[in-house]
């Protein structure tokens, strides 16, 4: 994958992802259930300096609360109010968590993890042949070689 587009509903806030993201999770914890007001999120993690925006419109930052109280960066468009990524509080603003959802080819990113299956709705089926963990996971046994060397340069850079 070398590039995927995006954006909101109403086109206003267009972006390019330049790159594979680093892992794509589906989340089942009760607090993206209640944000997305869906059964899961599904997010690509990604470096925040690999996401272009490049519609008309920049996204809008609302600050909400998260299950582990350090909150959650959510970016929306400023008109149609749709999510179209995040930044969460153990994070920082380095990596993104674009909302899969808003990308023009959605199904090019399937989730490389289902997580917080423990609180999944009990109608929801895994696919086989996808990790779920209960909870959360360490990414030192599920993430590819690659990514894990990305986000260790990421942490450099951010320390420097």
């Amino acid at each position: 994958m070398e590039t995927c587009e995006g954006g909101c509903t109403c086109r206003h806030v267009r972006y390019r992802m330049t790159g594979k993201p680093l892992f794509v999770h589906a989340c089942h914890c009760t607090w993206c259930q209640r944000e997305t007001g869906s059964v899961f999120a599904l997010n690509a993690m990604i470096e925040a300096d690999r996401i272009e925006v490049t519609g008309e419109g920049q996204p809008e930052l609302v600050v909400t609360p998260s299950a582990s109280g350090k909150g959650q960066k959510i970016w929306r468009c400023p008109k149609c109010r749709i999510a179209v990524w995040s930044n969460y509080g153990g994070g920082g603003d380095a990596v993104r968590f674009v909302r899969v959802g808003t990308l023009d080819e959605p199904g090019r990113l399937p989730p490389d993890i289902h997580i917080f299956t423990s609180s999944k709705q009990p109608w929801v089926v895994l696919p086989p042949g996808t990790p779920a963990v209960a909870e959360y996971y360490d990414s030192k046994e599920y993430w590819p070689k690659e990514s894990l060397e990305r986000r260790e340069a990421l942490r450099r850079a951010t320390r420097a």
